[in-house]
């Protein structure tokens, strides 16, 4: 194992983290009689102005002081429910509007079961950093009731001592918003959401919003793209999952404000754990992906966003990912060549982090491997959700070290500085 600094903060799940999320109920009417969601609301506007009032004063005794402007959340998740119904709101007072809203309204924790398999990227805003430091954003998969997994993401600095601060989470989290979405029924294909204006990114979830991703979006990989004509844009391939079928999906973003979420299309596709090189090689898109569930493969495309077959790349070869091997998030350029981190699973599925050299013209040619994992599951971190994992989606070069923060038995994220020279040496 390779003499590496871990980095003592440790992050863990938190049933605290909570957003408002829309609550459905029925919309059709059964036999010519009112739906539920018509029934509901009738009540609401039968109520008189005294109950009306004191309704709401309760919900807002239990959830305001939880929650990010709660009466306009409320007043916007009405606005859904009245766009369906016809509801005239000129002759609804606010109180009624918002109590209505706050019926078709739930507190979700989307991190109460698990925070794990982050990775890191360059921060879009790199104003007033010292030399040697580095502003990071870094994307999670949150994990909450149903097991159903949203994109989270953290902001911080490294520095080149090997220190790491976040930034503090805000007290209140807020889910993006899709333009056009009424709640009525999920939308399928491509979907642009929204960060609300006035919220963090370190406050901010995305959450599965088609029927593809209707169970979760599942380990999101982030890249810094280049492209040809210097444009960047920051790019992450995850899974969407829908509770029996899998696909590969991408998002894309050039401002952290709006993100386009988009379904890859192409054979490769229906297969997870896919992950983007920074930039064209030889004048091709590349991804790093496992077609087989055993291999490792690089697939070539012209479009970023079809992907179809590729040729072998690795296969498992020593004892700790005998089982299977994969990535751990996207190539890192170096001088020597692309730094690919691999995860290989062992006896007793236990999970470990290794790396290999790939030839930086021609990413086909393996030019070293490590022999024995630079990270493993031992002592208190084969504890967890998912006992003997340790498992990345990302780690970034910053200096002479590779940043690598890490999901730790699919419970927590650990953060650890990995010496580039060290890890050459390795191979």
């Amino acid at each position: 194992m390779l003499d590496i600094f871990n980095h003592p903060l440790r992050l863990y799940a938190d049933p605290s983290r909570v957003v408002v999320r829309p609550f459905h109920l029925a919309w059709q009417s059964n036999g010519g009689a009112p739906s539920r969601t018509e029934r509901l609301v009738r009540e609401v506007l039968e109520m008189n102005p005294h109950q009306a009032h004191a309704q709401l004063e309760l919900v807002l005794k239990d959830f305001e002081a939880r929650h990010w402007m709660t009466r306009r959340v409320f007043m916007t998740r009405y606005d859904d429910i009245a766009a369906q119904l016809g509801l005239d709101g000129a002759a609804i007072g606010d109180e009624k509007r918002q109590l209505i809203g706050a019926y078709f309204c739930h507190e979700y924790s989307y991190a109460a079961a698990a925070l794990m398999n982050p990775s890191v990227v360059p921060h879009f805003d790199q104003t007033g950093m010292p030399e040697g430091s580095m502003r990071i954003l870094m994307s999670m998969r949150a994990v909450g009731e149903g097991h159903i997994s949203s994109v989270a993401f953290r902001e911080g600095i490294i520095t080149d001592r090997n220190e790491l601060k976040l930034a503090p989470e805000p007290p209140f989290a807020t889910a993006t918003d899709a333009a056009g979405a009424d709640g009525r029924a999920l939308p399928s294909g491509a979907v642009t959401v929204f960060r609300h204006r006035d919220s963090t990114l370190s406050g901010t979830v995305i959450f599965p919003i088609t029927t593809a991703q209707s169970k979760g979006l599942e380990d999101l990989r982030l890249v810094h793209f280049t492209h040809d004509d210097g444009r960047v844009e920051w790019v992450g391939t995850y899974t969407a999952y829908n509770g029996s079928a899998i696909q590969s999906e991408m998002l894309r973003t050039t401002d952290f404000r709006a993100f386009d979420l988009v379904p890859m299309t192409g054979s490769a596709a229906r297969n997870k754990g896919m992950a983007l090189f920074p930039r064209k090689v030889g004048g091709e898109y590349l991804m790093i992906g496992r077609q087989d569930g055993e291999n490792l493969f690089l697939i070539r495309s012209d479009n970023m966003t079809h992907w179809d077959e590729g040729a072998m790349l690795l296969t498992p070869e020593y004892p700790w990912e005998l089982v299977q091997i994969g990535n751990c998030g996207a190539p890192i350029e170096l001088d020597e060549g692309w730094l690919l981190l691999t995860h290989g699973v062992g006896a007793m599925r236990k999970y470990s982090i290794g790396a290999v050299l790939l030839d930086k013209d021609d990413p086909s040619k393996v030019l070293g491997r490590t022999r024995e994992p630079i990270l493993a599951a031992a002592d208190q971190d084969r504890e967890g959700y998912v006992p003997n994992v340790v498992y990345s989606c990302g780690g970034i070069r910053h200096g002479d070290c590779i940043f690598l923060p890490y999901g730790v038995a699919d419970s927590s994220i650990a953060f650890a500085f990995v010496p580039i020279s060290a890890l050459l040496g390795a191979m």
